[in-house]
């Protein structure tokens, strides 16, 4: 999956699943602009894809902020390759579910992505070439307590994708998904080892994935062996929404 000499944007780059995509994209010689909101976390990544000859940069940026995305899109300039992991996934029922949180849980998992795509995509036509990847998840598809509104958010991200795919693909843009089940991250730690351990349950594989599992499935749809893929969506899942 050779990626030198090409260019990509990860959001939500610090940590997680966006960080071993980054680490993953650098892997295959992408030069990386890494995304996030901690400089400390972001000078961490660098040094982790330097320090094997990797080439990345960081770029602070809280995309809950309109003007801080634009700024982001006019920063990244003309890119091959744009991963919108970005996301906000606070658990909470949907009677307490406050209306800035709401408002954020939409403006980072579906505004981003959105203001970062009529920014790019654009200039990935121009130059016939260029590949999306959005990250949704299996709580669009599945519902579950207390992640309405994230399922809600991810749901409107995977629709996005194949209307960005028809939109796009005639002019040599490649837009897919992936679509991670539970995934082993410092986010999902939060909730407790209880808790990850009872969701692992529900989960054919029987584990939490983790990051670089999906990292993956994320570098070989930015790479040319996925070259005739478009508005699809890989589930690494474990096999969780095959089955009831």
């Amino acid at each position: 999956m050779d990626l030198e000499g090409r260019r990509a944007l990860v959001t939500g780059a610090t940590s997680g699943i966006g960080r071993a995509t980054a680490e993953a994209l650098a892997a295959e010689g992408a030069h990386v602009l890494v995304s996030g909101r901690d400089e400390r976390r972001g000078a961490d990544v660098l040094a982790s894809i330097r320090g094997v000859g990797g080439e990345a940069e960081f770029a602070i940026a809280d995309l809950s902020s309109s003007p801080q995305v634009r700024a982001l899109a006019a920063e990244a300039g003309v890119l091959d390759i744009l991963v919108n992991n970005a996301a906000v996934f606070p658990l909470s029922p949907t009677e307490e579910l406050a209306d800035e949180t709401f408002d954020e849980i939409f403006a980072v998992n579906v505004r981003a992505p959105f203001l970062l795509v009529a920014a790019i995509a654009p200039r990935m036509a121009a130059r016939g070439r260029g590949v999306i990847v959005n990250l949704t998840s299996v709580a669009s598809e599945l519902g579950q307590v207390a992640l309405s509104a994230y399922g809600a958010s991810k749901a409107a991200l995977g629709l996005l994708t194949k209307a960005w795919s028809a939109e796009y693909a005639t002019a040599g843009v490649r837009v897919n998904a992936v679509m991670p089940g539970i995934t082993r991250t410092p986010g999902t730690e939060e909730w407790g080892e209880e808790m990850l351990e009872q969701i692992a349950q529900t989960v054919p594989l029987g584990r939490p994935a983790d990051p670089t599992e999906v990292a993956r499935a994320i570098a070989f749809l930015a790479s040319d062996h996925a070259s005739y893929i478009t508005g699809a969506t890989i589930r690494v899942d474990g096999g969780r929404t095959a089955v009831l």
